[in-house]
């Protein structure tokens, strides 16, 4: 069993959680007098999982149907760049852009 100082625990943590991952009983004491106990965790499910065969998250399923994306969505628009240009937001000239 290994127990730490919080202090220790501090400057030492991935050592310890990989000594919990390896199976070892780690402790972690305040003052001398046991506080906590890291223990590892079992696999959880991310919010990525599961995932369509395209590799698209599975929630994305629940909208089908109800979204439509033009096909010339990312075309060039001339008006959009113009306003663009003419922004005072990002001026041309400043060195810094």
């Amino acid at each position: 069993m290994v127990i730490a100082n919080i202090h220790l625990a501090k400057t030492n943590l991935s050592k310890l959680i990989a000594q919990a991952e390896a199976g070892e009983e780690v402790v972690i004491a305040r003052d001398g007098k046991p506080a906590v106990r890291l223990t590892p965790v079992e696999a959880v499910v991310s919010v990525d999982e599961p995932r369509r065969p395209d590799g698209l998250p599975a929630w994305m399923r629940s909208m089908k149907g109800q979204i439509w994306i033009s096909p010339d969505f990312d075309a060039y628009d001339d008006e959009i760049a113009r306003l663009f240009d003419e922004s005072e937001i990002f001026p041309k000239d400043d060195p810094e852009t």
